[in-house]
């Protein structure tokens, strides 16, 4: 049986799915996701996002877990960890300032931070070669999604964007989303649910419904 797929927005739509059980699929285009699917082009272990340390939102949030948990991930693999974060103009030092909580989480896991990159999309990986890496983006709007739903008991959750990269074009992008997604869900025997990180957003939320469609016809062929 084809999962279920549904779409919601914002970090309240990424907890509401995940106390469904459903997997969810964070979509934020500008930047977070689309930095995120470059990343896997260039062969990252695995992605992750957390709130920054300011971030506000009316549902919970755990960095200091999210980052223990990439950061246990990346030890079990023998792996160091690349943080995302912002300001795009501006120091390693300015970007960590603001993410403290994620660190700590790191930090305490044993794992050790290699990079400290700014959230630029597809441009980030020609800054450096994340290979081999586990990655960590703690941005607002999709980190805030992601550590929502993570923090809300997600079975899984990923991230998608529409956005090309260097070695994805056209709907290629969204199409390596809804392969992901739907070979989550069916080892997961779960649901999906596709979220708009942001939904003041207009390319989130198109973005966002153009997975979602996608994921309706493929998941019934």
């Amino acid at each position: 049986m084809a999962p279920l797929v549904t779409m919601a927005t914002d970090a309240s739509g990424a907890t509401r799915a995940a106390r469904l059980g459903q997997v969810v699929v964070v979509v934020d285009v500008i930047d977070m996701s689309t930095t995120l699917e470059a990343m896997f082009d260039e062969g990252v272990l695995a992605v992750y996002g957390a709130a920054p340390d300011a971030a506000s939102v009316p549902v919970p949030v755990n960095p200091v877990q999210v980052g223990k948990q990439a950061g246990e991930f990346a030890c079990s693999a023998g792996a160091g960890v690349v943080l995302v974060a912002e300001p795009r103009v501006g120091s390693a030092e300015e970007r960590l300032s603001g993410i403290q909580k994620v660190l700590k989480g790191i930090k305490d896991s044993g794992a050790a931070v290699e990079l400290v990159l700014p959230n630029m999309g597809a441009e980030t990986v020609k800054l450096a070669d994340v290979k081999g890496r586990v990655v960590v983006a703690a941005t607002g709007s999709g980190g805030v999604a992601f550590d929502a739903a993570m923090t809300a008991g997600a079975p899984a959750v990923l991230t998608g964007t529409v956005a090309r990269t260097a070695k994805k074009k056209g709907s290629a992008p969204a199409m390596a989303a809804v392969e992901r997604a739907l070979k989550t869900a069916r080892q997961l025997k779960a649901d999906i649910a596709v979220i708009a990180a942001s939904g003041n957003s207009v390319e989130d939320v198109l973005a966002a419904e153009y997975i979602f469609n996608l994921l309706l016809g493929v998941s019934r062929m």
